[in-house]
């Protein structure tokens, strides 16, 4: 018992020392702060002379160099299918813009960033696009940083005027009036043209002669007057293209 006693004493004596030894290392931090340096040291000369990938596509990179971040503008990530971009108002063939003033766009818009002035094309302008529209913006103004980006604009236009299909996010600018986009900073794009265009169906404002018929059946269309007994009586008067139906009494 006494040979094996004396025998572990050294042993923990040994284990003491190494234990203050290796806390010693512990508490100046050096052993750790070295290998940090090795690998910060590592990657700093990878990246500097490693060869880099400009794909846009980040995690799709190969090469030495472990940057992932994107070189704007020099390298821009593609925007994805239907991305809501700056607003632009739709030009016609000659350049006017497809606006009729109607301020739907205004009216909808939940952050009322949109302001409309209407002015009159007169009744003898050469183009027979701006005879039958008659109204069009003396003034269209957005202001981007009121606005939410929300499209509604675009959904409640019935002319197909407004778009946000630029693919171009509203840039940087050096004060707030640079953000406040008229109708010169607006008009661009291809030019729009549909077969349901007004100046397709007639060469000016005023009432067409032939009778407009729609296709759906109005209320009272049709009817033809009913044989009642005591109540109110009814007639049909067909002398207008719709038919109206009276009840008298």
């Amino acid at each position: 018992m006494s040979d094996h006693g004396h025998g572990a004493a050294p042993e923990l004596a040994e284990h003491s020392h190494t234990a203050e030894a290796a806390d010693l290392r512990e508490r100046l931090y050096l052993p750790d702060l070295i290998k940090g340096l090795v690998i910060t040291t590592t990657h700093f000369f990878r990246n500097l002379f490693g060869e880099r990938d400009p794909n846009p596509q980040v995690v799709n990179r190969t090469g030495t160099s472990l940057i992932s971040t994107v070189q704007y503008p020099e390298e821009k990530v593609p925007y994805p299918e239907g991305y809501r971009g700056l607003h632009r108002l739709v030009p016609r063939e000659d350049g006017k813009p497809r606006c009729v003033a109607c301020y739907m766009c205004a009216t909808i818009c939940p952050a009322q960033c949109i302001y409309i002035e209407a002015g009159e094309y007169p009744e003898n302008d050469a183009a027979v696009e701006s005879r039958v529209i008659e109204k069009f913006p003396t003034t269209f103004v957005i202001d981007e940083l009121r606005c939410i980006v929300c499209g509604l604009c675009v959904d409640a236009c019935p002319k197909d005027a407004i778009r946000m299909d630029t693919y171009t996010h509203t840039p940087s600018e050096y004060n707030r009036q640079g953000f406040v986009y008229d109708i010169p900073k607006l008009l661009k794009g291809p030019p729009v043209t549909h077969p349901s265009d007004p100046w397709f169906k007639r060469g000016s404002s005023e009432k067409p002669d032939h009778v407009h018929k729609e296709a759906h059946t109005r209320i009272g269309e049709g009817l033809v007057a009913a044989k009642l007994g005591a109540g109110p009586r009814i007639e049909v008067d067909k002398s207008n293209p719709v038919a109206v139906t009276k009840f008298l009494k």
